[in-house]
């Protein structure tokens, strides 16, 4: 595959230079002037992202085999991540509404499986929360491919931007791709997807699963309205600043990675609503690499550590394995965006573009709160790793680990260093230059600088349990309210409606109350039966005064 997505590299990079696509299309049948077809597209995005998908998918599929060595169903395993690649490919290469979403169910149903890889109640729970969340993205998305008949074709090529029904369409694909990306209010089967293998971590938080509704919005923006896009754009941004707030509470070393994705998430949103999709796909790019390195390492430490992923108990690693540590380090600072590595290229250029948007003061202030947020939880991160004092566990036998994990991650380590530089001559025709004001070039490089003075305190601090800090820690109990309180609320009123309006009454003037006549009535006749004596003498009494009153 690493052939294969270098091959498709270079393919995109001559589309690019040509303005080149190529549309394959198998007419199936057609009815008046409606049409069903299957349809392949072929230009630079697709391509560049094909080839992405590709080379991340080879160095997880090599990572995977030193990490899941000695394991059974090592070749189950890597099925169903052929398989998660295959539907994530159909996915990139589709125009066609129907197509998307058959790619869109292989990225469900594959997901699922691999999210309950290891078997247990956790991994069911979480696999049964992201599935029946991705489900509301399936139904939203068959609902845009009923509207879409009205144009003849389900392709978003031949999408009138005039057409009476846009709106409707926009609206449910817009939802579908929330709830894919997991943006607010879907947010809470990311980090609950944890539970699978880290191998699968790595490709699902890169380049497949949550990239994929950033994408399909990417194919879609230029139909949205400018009100949608607000609406849209303030919910993206709470998305990020969210699990900023969320990661920066967190001790468990995926679960913070995690967020770092949601906030990444969020900011590719954010910067797609404002109207400018090719700076969110080249965030995208290079989000994806340093996350999957991101990932292999978390992998590798947790490995070592006999499944531990608590990072209080990961303190002075660099002696013990510093390939891990200092990889691992590198993708966090790509993270934080510092300067000249390949998250600075992107994430710099988002937050200009965002000064020179006609936005509100709030939407600036959440947007760069969001980024001093992810540099203050990759900061508190790299310092737990680099000089914490560990809790204890026998370092013996902590190391780098095999040939497969370094052989992978110095692959991915090269992108991470050079892709910033070079994707931004290749994906811009022309160079971005933009003229703002010294204090707001500045502005990005003093969030930056007050970010690792935040992670650093943070890191030296123990939180106090409160409601407030549950409320923080707890991503606003949005996990709360889309699991057991929504159940048990649902549950209650369900059987509200069932004892009022449906079989409760007859139950309850039927059955029910017919057992209690009987039970009473029988209490009745046992007392007359055991005091037969008194109750005649009673009657008696009580029919001589009947009579003597008549």
């Amino acid at each position: 595959m690493i052939y294969l997505g270098l091959m498709i590299f270079w393919l995109g990079v001559w589309s690019f230079l040509n303005e080149s696509v190529y549309v394959f299309e198998y007419v199936f049948s057609t009815f008046n002037t409606s049409y069903m077809s299957f349809s392949l597209i072929f230009d630079w995005m697709s391509l560049f992202f094909l080839s992405l998908v590709c080379f991340i998918s080879s160095m997880v599929f090599c990572y995977s085999c030193g990490y899941m060595v000695g394991d059974k169903n090592i070749n189950r395993f890597l099925i169903l991540v052929f398989l998660f690649v295959f539907s994530m490919l159909l996915m990139i290469l589709s125009p066609s509404l129907v197509s998307i979403l058959v790619g869109w169910d292989g990225l469900g149903l594959s997901s699922y499986c691999l999210i309950i890889y290891y078997q247990n109640v956790k991994s069911y729970a979480a696999g049964l929360l992201t599935v029946l969340m991705n489900r509301l993205g399936d139904v939203a998305l068959l609902i845009s491919i009923s509207w879409m008949m009205s144009y003849g074709s389900w392709n978003f090529y031949s999408f009138s931007l005039f057409g009476e029904f846009t709106i409707y369409i926009m609206f449910f694909v817009s939802l579908a791709s929330f709830t894919k990306s997991a943006q607010i209010p879907f947010s809470s089967w990311l980090p609950a997807a944890m539970a699978a293998p880290t191998p699968v971590s790595s490709l699902v938080h890169s380049s497949t699963l949550v990239t994929a509704g950033v994408y399909l919005m990417i194919r879609f923006t230029d139909f949205l309205g400018f009100s949608m896009k607000f609406y849209l754009l303030i919910l993206s941004i709470s998305t990020s600043l969210m699990a900023g707030i969320s990661a920066s509470y967190e001790f468990d070393l995926k679960k913070i990675i995690a967020l770092s994705t949601l906030s990444q998430l969020g900011l590719m949103m954010s910067v797609l609503f404002i109207g400018d999709s090719l700076i969110s796909f080249f965030h995208l790019f290079i989000h994806a690499l340093f996350k999957a390195l991101l990932f292999m390492c978390a992998g590798v430490l947790i490995h070592c550590f006999s499944s531990l992923q608590d990072i209080r108990y990961m303190g002075n690693l660099v002696s013990c394995m510093p390939l891990t540590i200092c990889l691992f380090n590198m993708s966090n600072l790509s993270l934080c965006g510092i300067p000249f590595m390949s998250g600075f290229y992107s994430k710099d250029l988002i937050l200009e573009i965002f000064l020179m948007s006609e936005y509100n003061f709030i939407i600036y202030l959440m947007l760069y709160l969001s980024v001093g947020l992810t540099v203050s939880y990759s900061i508190r991160l790299s310092y737990y790793s680099i000089y914490g004092e560990g809790g204890g566990f026998p370092l013996s036998s902590v190391n780098d680990g095999n040939l497969y994990f370094k052989f992978s991650m110095s692959v991915m380590s090269l992108l991470v260093i050079f892709s910033g530089g070079l994707l931004n001559w290749m994906v811009f025709s022309t160079p971005l230059f933009i003229c703002l004001p010294l204090i707001l070039k500045l502005m990005v490089l003093t969030f930056i600088m007050l970010g690792s003075l935040l992670g650093l305190l943070f890191s030296m601090i123990n939180f106090k349990f409160s409601y407030m800090t549950m409320y923080l820690y707890g991503m606003w109990n949005l996990s709360d309210l889309f699991t057991g309180k929504l159940n048990m609320n649902t549950l209650k009123f369900s059987d509200y409606i069932h004892s009022s309006f449906d079989t409760g009454w007859v139950e309850y003037y039927g059955s029910q109350n017919f057992m209690n006549f009987m039970i009473l009535f029988s209490n009745l006749f046992i007392y007359m039966l055991n005091n037969s004596f008194k109750i005649f003498l009673s009657l008696m009494v009580i029919m001589l005064f009947i009579l003597i009153l008549l």
